[in-house]
């Protein structure tokens, strides 16, 4: 296997590992739910024995899987995914937003979800700098390969 962006190479497998890590959650359960930030209603839910969570949950687990797969797209081991340039600007900007927002908005939001996670903030605090790096990681990989990423839709190109 030939990896032609380190960079995005490694985004694809840290949202990969994200994937997993939420596959796990599902089969943890209510203190999976408690302890990965979903909240005491979604751990409550679960308990409960509603579906709810564990959908919610494998639909996150599906976006995550998604953007590894453009993420190894866009190293060039697996074949060009459509609208690969978009893409990976979009998972990169989301991620960074993410990264960047998710400490102010837990800090001053005043949802009753995120005065709860402001009682821990440390979730919140580590999941907003794992973000940022996954981020960065999507922005410098998509930089890198930007020029070769805006050949013509049409033409069959591994990047």
């Amino acid at each position: 296997m030939t990896i032609k962006n380190k960079w995005l190479f490694a985004a694809g497998i840290c949202s990969l590992l994200v994937a997993i890590l939420h596959v796990f959650i599902i089969i943890g359960g209510a203190e999976w739910y408690r302890f990965f930030g979903a909240g005491e209603a979604f751990a409550q839910m679960d308990e409960a024995g509603s579906i709810y969570p564990a959908l919610a949950t494998a639909g996150i687990t599906v976006v995550f899987a998604l953007w590894a797969a453009y993420g190894f797209s866009g190293a060039g081991t697996i074949r060009r995914l459509p609208l690969l340039r978009i893409a990976l600007v979009l998972i990169a900007g989301i991620y960074l937003i993410r990264g960047i927002g998710g400490i102010p908005l837990v800090l001053f939001g005043s949802d009753a979800y995120l005065q709860e996670l402001s009682e821990s903030p440390t979730f919140p605090f580590v999941s907003s700098l794992v973000s940022l790096a996954f981020g960065v990681l999507y922005t410098i990989g998509t930089k890198q390969i930007w020029q070769q990423l805006g050949a013509r839709a049409g033409a069959r190109q591994n990047v």
